[in-house]
C-alpha cells in the first residue's frame, strides 16, 4: 500500500510503499518493482532519517511483543517494534527501569538502538547502545544473524546508531537497571547565565544521576532552570493518563513570539527559587507526552529541532555563541534544552554524543529565515569541532555530516545494499566509493 509518510517535525514527507512485518520468524516482505527499503519504528525522528522517497518502508510497529524477562537479573528480550511505554508498564512495577531513556516514551526499542538515543544521565550511563546485550538483524536478502559484542561485532557496532541502514532489527536483549520505585527527588535551581549552568553541572555530576536544564534561548544570556534528580523509594503511582490530543494540524503556526515570551516568563517566575519535590518518573522524563501529537501546533509548515553536541574544550564558548546568535536573530525558539554529555564511549559507529554540552532548540519552520539562521549556527558548531544529531536533522549539508562522523565510511561498507534513506542519500550520495 502506498502512503504519504511525514517526519515528526512535519517539514519533510515522502510517498512510500509501506510493508508491515508481523511475524518475527518470517522473512521481511518485499514489493514488486521496489529496489530500496528502510525499517521504520514509531516515526519520532524529527528529520528525514525515517523517510525513503519512492522506495518502501518496513513498518515494524506490529513486532511489539515480549519474548522473555528475567526479573532477577533485569535482562529483557522483546521485539524491536515495542514502544518504550510498554516496557515501562511491565518493568517499573517490578522495580526495573531502562538504563537510558530519551524525552519521549513513544519511541520503539529498535529506533532507540538505530539512533543510539541518550538521556539526562549520559555522564553516568552513556547511550542506550551501551546496555544492549544482543539483537537479531534481518537483511533484505533474507539473511538473519544475531549480533553482540562477541558475535558479528562489526555489524553490532554499525547497527547501534546506524540509522536503520544495516538491516531491520527484529528483537533486542537489553539490560535494565534497578530502581527503588517510580519516584524521583528533583531539585530545580534557577540560573541567570551559562556560567552558572556549567558550575551547577560540575557540582551535580557526582551526586545526581539525571541533570538537564530548560533555557530561554530568546532572551540574551539564556537564563533557565537547572534540574537534577535521583530515583527514590516510594509506593507505585498510576502512570499519568494521556492528556489532550491534537487530532488535526493547526491551520497556521500557533507558536508565536508574544506567546513564547509570556510562557518563558511564566516558567522563570514559577521556578524563581530553588526547591526540591518528589515527582513521578512519567512527568519528569516525558513532559511532552502529556499532549499527544504536539508537533501539529506548528501548523502545515512544521518545525525544526536544531540539536548540536560540542566538545568540552570549546563547548562553553561555542554554546554561548550559538545562543547569542539565536537571541539576536529574533526567531522564535519554542523550547531550549541544555545538557552535558559525559565521556563514556558508545559502541556505535555513528553515535551522536561527545563529552561536552549539547543544545536542543525547537524553531517553527519560517523558510529562508530559518535556513539562514541554521547556516550561521552550523558555522559556529563546525568551527568548534561539534556535530549535529542525525535523528533530529532535516537539512544538514553532506560535507558537514561526513566531517562530523568519520565512521560513515565504515557504516557504508556494513550497510545492507538494498536499504537507504532520504538522509543517507542527502548526506553521502556521490561521496561513496
Amino acid at each position: 500500500m502506498r502512503e504519504i509518510t511525514t517526519s515528526w517535525g512535519r517539514v519533510t514527507h515522502a510517498e512510500h510503499e509501506v510493508l508491515r512485518p508481523s511475524n518475527r520468524e518470517a522473512p521481511l516482505p518485499v514489493a514488486a518493482g521496489i529496489s530500496r527499503y528502510l525499517p521504520r519504528g514509531a516515526g519520532r525522528s524529527y528529520g528525514d532519517v525515517g523517510l525513503n522517497a519512492d522506495g518502501a518502508l518496513w513498518d515494524m510497529a506490529a513486532l511489539d511483543r515480549f519474548i522473555g524477562f528475567d526479573d532477577v537479573t533485569g535482562v529483557v528480550r522483546c521485539e524491536a517494534g515495542m514502544r518504550l511505554a510498554a516496557l515501562l508498564a511491565i518493568a517499573v512495577p517490578r522495580r526495573w527501569f531502562p538504563p537510558v531513556t530519551p524525552g519521549t516514551k513513544e519511541v520503539t526499542l529498535g529506533g532507540a538502538v538505530a539512533n543510539d538515543v541518550h538521556g539526562k544521565n549520559h555522564h553516568v550511563a552513556g547511550t542506550f547502545g551501551r546496555h544492549v546485550r544482543r539483537f537479531a538483524l534481518a537483511r533484505a536478502d533474507g539473511e538473519r544473524m544475531v549480533c553482540a559484542p562477541d558475535e558479528n561485532p562489526e555489524l553490532f557496532a554499525a547497527t547501534i546508531g546506524g540509522l536503520g541502514l544495516t538491516g531491520a532489527i527484529i528483537w533486542i536483549e537489553l539490560q535494565l537497571r534497578r530502581i527503588p520505585g517510580p519516584w524521583l527527588e528533583v531539585e530545580t535551581i534557577p540560573f541567570g547565565s551559562l556560567g552558572e549552568f556549567f558550575a551547577l553541572s560540575r557540582a551535580s555530576d557526582a551526586s545526581h544521576e539525571h541533570t538537564v536544564a530548560w533555557i530561554d534561548a530568546m532572551t540574551p544570556g539564556a537564563p533557565g532552570v537547572f534540574s537534577r534528580a535521583n530515583h527514590v523509594p516510594g509506593e507505585d503511582g498510576r502512570i499519568r493518563a494521556r492528556g489532550l490530543r491534537l487530532c488535526a494540524t493547526a491551520p497556521f503556526n500557533l507558536v508565536r513570539r508574544p506567546a513564547l515570551h509570556a510562557f518563558h516568563a511564566a516558567v522563570r517566575a514559577r521556578h524563581a527559587r530553588r526547591r526540591t519535590a518528589r515527582r513521578h518518573y512519567d512527568g519528569f522524563f516525558y513532559p511532552l507526552d502529556g499532549l499527544a501529537d504536539w508537533n501539529r501546533l506548528y501548523g502545515p509548515a512544521g518545525f525544526f529541532q536544531y540539536q548540536c553536541a560540542l566538545p568540552a574544550s570549546a563547548g562553553p564558548e561555542a554554546a554561548r555563541a550559538v545562543l547569542d546568535e539565536v537571541a539576536r536573530s529574533g526567531e522564535c525558539c519554542a523550547l531550549g534544552v541544555l545538557k552535558m554529555f559525559g565521556d563514556l564511549p558508545s559502541p556505535g559507529l555513528l553515535s551522536f554524543p561527545m563529552a561536552g554540552p549539547t543544545l536542543a532548540l525547537d524553531f517553527p519552520n519560517c523558510g529562508a529565515r530559518s535556513q539562514a539562521l541554521f547556516d550561521r549556527l552550523d558555522s559556529i558548531v563546525r568551527a568548534a569541532g561539534g556535530r549535529l544529531y542525525p535523528a533530529k536533522d532535516a537539512r544538514m549539508a553532506g560535507d558537514f555530516f561526513r566531517q562530523s562522523y568519520p565512521g560513515w565510511r565504515e557504516l557504508a561498507r556494513r550497510a545492507d545494499p538494498a536499504i537507504s534513506s532520504n538522509f543517507w542519500r542527502r548526506t553521502t550520495e556521490g561521496a561513496q566509493g
